[in-house]
């Protein structure tokens, strides 16, 4: 619980950032976001640039021309599930996959930084994260971002680089790349064309966190959610919804969406500060107005929403007449110590453990806005479970330091939709359970997938649709229909112009590119939290087994080839004859690094598969691929496991061995104790025998 009440120093710009910065004004070649980093804020698990986002080279729309594209904006937009790390690490996480084959990462959601970056794989100074990391050479569509006079580059001058420097003395560094990036099989949105960085080295909180990398929404350039507005794909807007206490998860929407009727909003001023701000004046008390002045709450940089920081901050002011005006309306509870010694907490034990009843005990607090409009926080948005002791609630409410910023976190959103339009210029709040939201997102409105095609020479593959049942593929040249899984359904999608199609999957299988497939295959849906172990299907041949067997290898070579993986993950099950030649079973399974098969990939594979992509030379006669499946993943014994009876039998052996042995010995040293020893009769005794006398 420590890392909650890190403190990061403010930060000012050198007189070199200062002078790049009027560089970059005058020549219009940063966008008006390069304004973020020249100022900094006290932020609680989130960190504070110290020096100047880098630019790429292509030039961005000013922000009025922006607006001026976006009022024919299509409603498109990218759902992605969030997941909740609040209270074990400080954050909120999603996935992105980058690269074709997609590769996967949980990236921490930070509205206030404005780079989203991934480990490298030949970085040497990364710490171990929750996936492998990103590799460049797996990707068909990978590109760097070449040296030009508007970055940073390389030692070589043939690269452009970033760096990011924290006062928590945390840092990252790498190179900036280019590749496909793709947002889930909950999103319509096809995958985009980003720039990204891909770190060389990390330091710090960044080195240890478990998250893969930081998902970049603030205002830059070189943020996620500006490159999706400048491509024109998405409205100049997102919106977050964090899951309550002890639900935990939530959603993410890259893209406008239509507001509901009752959605709270405030004015957020860009000009004012880098940062998503809104104009809070009031805090109400249940019911009561506390007795501060307005301005309390427009001190530097006002007040700011910042997904990266776990708890709310307030100014001293503020936070002491918040607290005393709290514990005034509390009856009944007992006041107990927190669950960290090294702080000061706020505690309360007798409020039970159900969240839903804590506004029996706890009062409302409304955030009023200048507009006069209000929002209400439950219990749940100011509260925090005490980790020790059941039933007690800790304040996640805090005093700011002396930095007159007021910093409103992720717990003060919790089960709210947020969104921050910024073509509009304001911050909506509409109170509502996350849960069910991301449920009505995920079943409601839902167009089929975006299909890619292929564009400059790019590998691509098959996009994906929600389906779930059986639905015949059209024949193939042969006549056959191929049969379905009752979790795979063909949907025909639309093409697009862009490389891979996304897909949530629980786990990433690297994979070598794939082959292109044909235009116009349908696609094949395998539901986000679906664990491919291995997919199997039959193929008849028109060839007798005695001889298929001598060229099996060759045989598993061109289905590897035409299915766009290794050779080695392609294993023969079964083999027997039939009455025109043989049916044999084959298995694709997860290369050896991997425990699953990505859903993107197996969703590839199923789809050359109903297509009947894998083509064989003619001299293994007619065939056919008869059906196929997933299959869950085989749960991969220890080495105990897998070799405990041998180690069992070694034991055992030993044992035998060693009785044998000691045995023997024994029985030859009690011999030797019972033997009876004869000794010589001693000469000096003996007596000379006398002579025979002659009768």
């Amino acid at each position: 619980m420590a890392q909650r009440h890190v403190r990061i120093a403010a930060i000012t710009t050198t007189t070199s950032a200062v002078v790049l910065l009027l560089i970059s004004l005058l020549t219009s070649t940063f966008p008006s976001s390069s304004a973020i980093n020249s100022t900094s804020i006290n932020l609680k698990h989130r960190r504070s640039p110290l020096i100047l986002p880098l630019s790429v080279s292509r030039k961005i729309p000013n922000a009025k021309l922006r607006r001026h594209l976006q009022a024919k904006r299509i409603p498109i937009n990218a759902r992605m599930n969030l997941f909740d790390d609040l209270l074990v690490n400080g954050y909120y996480t999603t996935r992105l996959y980058i690269g074709s084959p997609p590769q996967e990462f949980a990236l921490i959601v930070d509205t206030g930084s404005t780079v989203t970056y991934v480990p490298c794989s030949d970085c040497d100074q990364c710490g171990n994260h929750q996936d492998p990391k990103f590799q460049p050479d797996l990707s068909a569509t990978y590109h760097p971002v070449k040296c030009n006079p508007d970055c940073t580059c390389d030692a070589e001058n043939t690269q452009c680089t970033y760096e990011r420097q924290y006062a928590e003395m945390s840092s990252s560094s790498g190179v900036l790349g280019e590749d496909i990036v793709s947002f889930g099989n909950q999103s319509d949105l096809k995958p985009q064309r980003a720039v990204f960085g891909c770190e060389n080295s990390e330091t710090g909180d960044l080195y240890s966190q478990h998250a893969d990398g930081i998902m970049g929404l603030g205002r830059g350039e070189l943020s996620i959610v500006d490159q999706l507005v400048d491509k024109r794909v998405v409205g100049d807007s997102f919106s977050l919804c964090y899951g309550g206490m002890g639900i935990g998860g939530g959603a993410m929407i890259l893209g406008s969406i239509s507001p509901p009727s009752d959605m709270v909003f405030s004015h957020s001023d860009p000009d004012r500060s880098p940062y998503y701000n809104i104009e809070l004046k009031e805090l109400h008390v249940a019911g009561k107005k506390l007795a501060i002045n307005p301005k309390v709450f427009d001190g530097k940089h006002g007040t700011v929403l910042d997904s990266g920081t776990t708890y709310a901050y307030l100014p001293e002011a503020a936070f002491v007449a918040f607290k005393h005006a709290l514990i005034n309306e509390l009856h009944g509870l007992t006041r107990i110590p927190g669950p960290d010694p090294n702080y000061n907490d706020v505690c309360f034990s007798g409020a039970g453990r159900k969240v839903s009843e804590l506004s029996k005990t706890f009062p409302t607090v409304d955030m009023v806005f200048e507009n006069g409009q209000k929002h209400s926080l439950s219990p749940e948005n100011y509260l925090f479970k005490h980790s020790k002791v059941a039933g007690a609630y800790c304040l996640g409410v805090f005093q700011n330091g002396k930095d007159p910023t007021t910093l409103l976190g992720g717990i003060v959103v919790r089960n709210t939709l947020v969104t921050y339009d910024r073509d509009h210029l304001k911050v909506g709040f509409w109170k509502t359970n996350c849960s069910e939201l991301w449920e009505s997102l995920r079943v409601s409105d839902i167009s089929p997938a975006p299909e890619p095609t292929p564009s400059s020479g790019e590998v691509w593959t098959p996009g994906m649709s929600p389906a779930l049942a059986p639905v015949p593929v059209p024949a193939s040249d042969g006549g056959w229909t191929p049969g379905l899984s009752p979790a795979l359904a063909p949907v025909p999608v639309p093409a697009s112009d862009e490389g891979w199609t996304p897909e949530m999957s629980p786990a990433r299988a690297p994979a070598p590119v794939p082959v292109p497939a044909p235009y116009g295959v349908p696609g094949y849906v395998i539901p986000g939290e679906t664990k491919v172990g291995f997919i199997t299907f039959d193929m008849s041949l028109g060839i007798r087994v005695s001889d298929f067997k001598p060229r099996m290898s060759e045989l598993s070579g061109f289905i590897a080839r035409d299915l766009g993986v290794n050779i080695s993950q392609v294993h023969l099950l079964n083999l027997t004859s039939s009455r025109n030649g043989s049916l044999v079973t084959w298995g694709i399974y997860p290369e050896r690094s991997a425990k699953y098969i990505a859903n993107t990939t197996a969703m590839h594979i199923i789809a050359h598969l109903a297509e009947q992509n894998v083509q064989l030379p003619d001299t293994f006669g007619s065939y056919k691929l008869v059906n196929w499946k997933i299959e869950p993943p085989v749960k991969r014994r220890s080495w105990w496991h897998q070799h405990y009876l041998l180690v069992v039998m070694a034991v055992i052996v030993s044992l035998m061995l060693g009785i044998s042995v000691y045995g023997v010995w024994f029985i030859r040293k009690w011999r030797q104790q019972t033997t009876i020893q004869y000794k010589p009769v001693d000469s000096d005794n003996i007596v000379p025998e006398q002579e025979l006398q002659p009768l």
